[in-house]
């Protein structure tokens, strides 16, 4: 009998010690031979329990390793993973997500044979069970084109070779040697640079909804905002090192926020203009006056757009979803452009 392919699941964490537990029962649960997986959690210095939880669940599971990631990054974390583990193929995994299947890794280990492909996309929708309706809202929004990415494999249940970019999650070792490891200097999208270096090598990826993680939306507003903030960040740092990917799309969001932060500066430099009553600050007025109007213009077209597309989405959803999701889709946009100008000035 041919034994199974050797799988390593990676799983970079800091302070899960409310998903951890779970999360690594549902792999240890997997459908597929104990002695042909193992599990390693990258624990970045948690001060949760986390350590606790993971060393308490390898001392009746011995598939499943604790290494420390002095780091902190997730970045750094799988890293270390990808370069301690033993498997033929490696599986990235959160430590706050749901499983929702027991042939994941049955499934990862067929997708890899069948298709000959050197990476593995999966959809990661966020709809895991006993979300609250704020979740829900977080969830609906970040699905909609309008709270994410039009070319985003995440939410699509197609199967069959594509882009890595959006959705590469497994990989064959030799991957490794051939594109290098994680950018360690990355501290969110660095999955995104790691898998348009495997696309920029000519490596192929197939993706199949057989392989699907659902992951938590954050439970606040605030929660939200630190997350998107620091997604703007990585796509700058991403912009910055590969300069050939950067287009309008990824600008919007920065440009969304300059605007706003521009209007009432604009708005008081005219107002302090027309007090003086020269020939010259009158000319300035009006030039403010009609930057502000036009300004005023995008982002009340832009309020028109933000509440057609949440009445749309409620209207499928439950109407009681409407009360969340305009200053939702605001914290989005917000947070991503905001995270990319703060990038930004930090390296200019």
């Amino acid at each position: 009998m041919i034994k199974a392919p050797f799988i390593t699941v990676v799983m970079p964490v800091r302070n899960e010690s409310r998903f951890v537990r779970d999360t690594v029962m549902q792999l240890v649960n997997q459908n597929y031979p104990a002695d042909c997986f193992e599990i390693i959690v990258v624990d970045g210095m948690s001060d949760d329990g986390t350590q606790n939880i993971v060393v308490d669940i390898g001392t009746t599971y011995p598939q499943v390793r604790l290494l420390e990631n002095p780091k902190r990054l997730s970045s750094a974390g799988r890293n270390i993973g990808f370069r301690n583990g033993r498997g033929d193929y490696f599986l990235v995994v959160d430590g706050h997500c749901f499983i929702p299947m027991d042939n994941l890794l049955k499934n990862v280990s067929d997708c890899f044979l069948k298709s000959g492909a050197d990476c593995l996309g999966r959809p990661q929708p966020m709809d895991p069970p006993g979300l609250k309706p704020f979740q829900r809202a977080v969830a609906l929004a970040r699905r909609s084109r309008l709270g994410h990415g039009g070319d985003s494999l995440i939410y699509s249940d197609y199967e069959g070779y594509c882009s890595p970019v959006s959705n590469g999650a497994a990989y064959r070792k030799d991957v490794f040697g051939k594109v290098g490891f994680v950018d360690e200097n990355f501290d969110a999208a660095e999955d995104v640079e790691f898998n348009y270096r495997v696309e920029k090598a000519g490596l192929r990826c197939y993706t199949s909804p057989l392989l699907t993680v659902r992951y938590y939306p954050r439970e606040k507003l605030s929660g939200l905002f630190r997350q998107m903030q620091r997604y703007g960040m990585g796509r700058y740092l991403f912009t910055r090192k590969h300069r050939e990917s950067l287009s309008v799309n990824q600008l919007i969001p920065a440009g969304f926020v300059l605007g706003l932060l521009a209007l009432p500066v604009l708005y008081l430099w005219s107002l302090s203009h027309g007090v003086t009553g020269s020939v010259s600050a009158s000319e300035g007025v009006r030039l403010g006056d009609s930057v502000v109007k036009l300004l005023g213009m995008v982002y009340g077209l832009y309020t028109l757009i933000v509440l057609a597309e949440s009445l749309r989405v409620a209207a499928r959803n439950g109407w009681g979803y409407l009360k969340y999701l305009p200053l939702i889709f605001f914290t989005i946009h917000f947070g991503l452009g905001w995270g990319f100008l703060r990038a930004a000035a930090a390296r200019s």
